[in-house]
């Protein structure tokens, strides 16, 4: 196989990713005018019905226009021989292949974010506030932005720089150095994330004593569950849409509410939904996506391991100099099949662990007030009540609202 070969294989690759993504888009967007089921027709009044039409087809509208350019973007930039221009820039900078390697990737990452900032400006400013879910002003937004990128230059330029080091050492058997610094590196974020991450972008305070913290007290209390960590965020600072999660394990697993969640819904529908994120806690939810993940990203470093060192992947992208970055670009294509039916396959396991879950909340509180809550959730943020099955079996990490009701109403 020559370098012109392998350069059209990867082409194909990226286009035959972008027609299954408008497949699956065209098909799920023929079902937004659907009538509501019958177990949810109490979700949606006729007016807001119709809103949330308007919101899918914006959505779906924009995507494809966003999605479309940037294919277009990047087509362009794979037939001028980008890379190859790039990596001459990085080199005429430095030597040093760490530091090359580091060039390389932020210019392209600098190229890509200032083309997608206005989509995003877009969606935020126009759709989302549109249909009156934006919260965020202009200084936030791009306040956001600049510490993304310096989180991307400080941990992802940290974590580059030292994957090329372990190559530089090892050769192709950099993948297990990787493997390790990435398994200790999701650990971490993991148990942290919550105290390391999520204070550069809200604040966090405890849930203050009062009915509502008696009541999930009082839950905790009856199913053994010591819960001392119950933070309330301030999402509402960037949307009206609401969340809650579940970080963290041991003495630091903590449940965090946003407030937009909290003012939304009544206390016994809260309790419900916190005794869902419990369920994920018992079921050991959290523990198995980590070990799955780690075991992921293992096989993938022992795939790259394998291939980024062969030069004809540097080559059909039009570098002439082997390179561990370049070759990174080509693996990262070639493996878009193999990520997914990974993908496919957890969003699949995702699923199902909503539905124990639910069980669990069921079967330990009661189902009513987290049928009620989901209803409500999925009302004030204008969900898709009749997305089509092919859709939600590839893009759904949550059964859809119809699915987890027929689950939450059947006898325990």
């Amino acid at each position: 196989m020559n370098p012109t070969t392998v350069f059209y294989i990867i082409i194909s690759f990226i286009i035959i990713s972008f027609a299954i993504d408008q497949i699956l888009d065209w098909l799920n967007a023929r079902h937004f005018d659907d009538p509501i089921p019958a177990e949810l027709a109490d979700v949606y009044d006729e007016e807001s019905y119709r809103k949330s039409q308007s919101y899918k087809k914006a959505n779906s509208k924009f995507a494809a226009l966003s999605s479309g350019f940037m294919l277009l973007v990047t087509l362009v930039f794979f037939f001028v021989d980008g890379f190859a221009y790039v990596d001459t820039i990085a080199r005429s900078i430095t030597d040093n292949e760490i530091l090359v390697g580091l060039i390389f990737f932020g210019i392209i990452l600098i190229g890509s974010d200032i083309l997608t900032t206005p989509f995003s400006y877009f969606k935020t400013f126009v759709i989302e506030e549109r249909f009156g879910f934006n919260k965020s002003t202009r200084a936030l937004f791009f306040a956001d932005k600049l510490k993304g990128w310096i989180m991307t230059i400080l941990v992802g330029g940290g974590l580059l720089a030292l994957i090329i080091w372990f190559y530089q050492l090892s050769g192709s058997s950099f993948w297990i150095y990787a493997w390790i610094l990435f398994s200790i590196f999701a650990l971490i974020m993991n148990m942290f994330y919550a105290k390391l991450i999520v204070p550069l972008f809200n604040k966090q305070k405890p849930l203050e004593k009062g009915s509502l913290r008696e009541k999930i007290e009082a839950y905790s209390a009856t199913v053994g569950f010591k819960l001392d960590n119950i933070f309330i965020i301030d999402g509402s600072k960037r949307s009206t849409k609401a969340n809650a999660y579940f970080s963290g394990f041991g003495s630091e697993k903590r449940i965090t509410l946003y407030d937009t969640l909290v003012n939304d819904l009544e206390d016994e529908e809260i309790v419900a939904v916190l005794a869902h994120e419990v369920g994920h806690y018992r079921k050991n939810h959290i523990i198995i996506n980590l070990a799955t993940s780690i075991v992921l990203t293992g096989f993938t470093l022992w795939l790259l391991g394998i291939f980024v060192s062969q030069p004809i992947f540097s080559e059909a992208l039009g570098v002439t100099t082997p390179s561990f970055h370049v070759g990174l670009i080509a693996f990262g294509i070639l493996y878009t099949p193999i990520s997914g039916i990974t993908s496919f396959l957890m969003n699949l396991l995702s699923r199902k662990f909503e539905y124990q879950a639910d069980d669990f909340a069921k079967n330990t509180f009661a189902a009513a007030p987290l049928i009620s809550s989901l209803k409500k959730l999925s009302r004030n943020s204008l969900s898709n009540l009749t997305p089509h099955p092919l859709y939600v079996k590839f893009q759904y990490s949550h059964p859809t609202l119809l699915q987890r009701y027929q689950n939450l109403s059947q006898a325990k």
